[in-house]
């Protein structure tokens, strides 16, 4: 059989492998899955809705209730302001990506991403013909905005994503608004991915839409909801883009799945303390890892949201640390400046990274 070459230029996500190679009493540290269950009245809502026989198609763009309360999460979480005809609701932030970079990426067209950054940017747009170019990062792993200046003319993508997959950093306002404006004044359109917003530890998140229209929202309810495998996402953009994607969304996906949309309802209007007490043992997963970290003599810095951290292990230690049955990522997955760094999630018990640090002394010690 012929392959298209598009495909045969990609390869399969090396987190995935690793995760499904992971054997028994390896410590998994390698997929970004928080270990929470869903909340149980976003459950519950799933429960009515099968009993309810809401199994069938909905509307492509998603159902009116879930358009309209993620319309007024953007008002009052982000500051933002869209009517429901400016959101497709997808299966996850990934098909949200995948839509956009198939509407707006013609044959050869450059897309900044960031590098280091979440395996599917890259990927996705060469997918849609076209040539992915990193943005890198600084020496605190936020994204270098005066690189990123100097790589935005001819470009016609850029993607943001904060806080990140997979640094843990949280850009700051004045760096958001200054790659947004940048952005505007060379047409490159701006791909917000703000999957993580909700976990950040003393810092504030920003949305990159307040500071201009050429900015694309993608969101979902995966991290923020311990929802990953529900498969609901989102993305919030002028009308124009929404009616192009759709044209993709219809014919791949049709429409997410009914039932988990009127999960992501009760989720989005529903009690919010579940997402607060994560977020507070994340951090104090966070603040039990770096410390561990820290003892080891391994210096970097410390993660400000999302719940990873990029250590710069080296290609040597990260062998060793995978071969004592720790299943991290090694960092060439994230880009081609994250060779010598590996990334390490930290949605897993607290005994679960106790023994990590234990087997990663060991083969420090090694």
């Amino acid at each position: 059989m012929r392959f298209s070459e598009r495909i045969q230029g990609i390869e399969a996500s090396g987190i995935r492998k690793l995760f499904e190679s992971a054997g028994p009493g390896a410590v998994n540290l390698g997929l970004g899955q928080p270990d929470y269950d869903t909340p149980a009245h976003i459950k519950e809502a799933a429960i009515v809705a099968l009993r309810e026989g809401k199994t069938g198609y909905t509307p492509n763009a998603g159902i009116p209730e879930l358009r309209a309360a993620i319309c007024e999460k953007l008002r009052r979480e982000n500051g933002l302001t869209y009517r429901p005809e400016q959101l497709i609701v997808t299966a996850g932030a990934s098909e949200a990506l995948h839509l956009l970079m198939q509407v707006l990426v013609r044959d050869g067209d450059r897309v900044l991403v960031p590098d280091p950054g979440f395996v599917s940017y890259a990927a996705l747009a060469t997918v849609a013909g076209g040539k992915p170019v990193g943005i890198p990062a600084d020496t605190t792993l936020h994204t270098d905005v005066e690189k990123a200046k100097e790589l935005l003319d001819g470009a016609t993508v850029m993607v943001l994503n904060s806080p990140s997959n997979p640094t843990g950093a949280v850009e700051p306002e004045e760096s958001i608004r200054a790659l947004v404006e940048y952005a505007a004044d060379r047409g490159v359109t701006v791909l917000s991915d703000e999957v993580y917003e909700h976990l950040t530890y003393g810092k504030s998140h920003v949305s990159a839409a307040r500071f201009g229209e050429n900015v694309i929202t993608v969101n979902a309810t995966s991290k923020t909801y311990a929802m990953t495998g529900w498969r609901v996402g989102f993305l919030a953009a002028p009308e124009e883009v929404v009616d192009q994607a759709m044209k993709v969304h219809q014919y791949c996906q049709a429409c997410a799945t009914s039932i988990a949309q009127y999960a992501a309802v009760a989720a989005y209007t529903g009690d919010q303390s579940p997402v607060a007490e994560m977020r507070r043992e994340y951090q104090a997963r966070r603040d039990l890892m770096y410390e561990g970290f820290t003892r080891l003599g391994i210096y970097f810095p410390i993660p400000e949201g999302a719940f990873y951290m990029f250590v710069p292990f080296g290609r040597q230690l990260t062998e060793r640390v995978i071969s004592k049955g720790v299943v991290i990522v090694p960092g060439e997955a994230f880009g081609r400046n994250a060779k010598e760094y590996a990334r390490l999630c930290y949605a897993t018990s607290r005994e679960n990274i106790a023994e990590a640090l234990h087997r990663i002394g060991q083969a420090v010690a090694e």
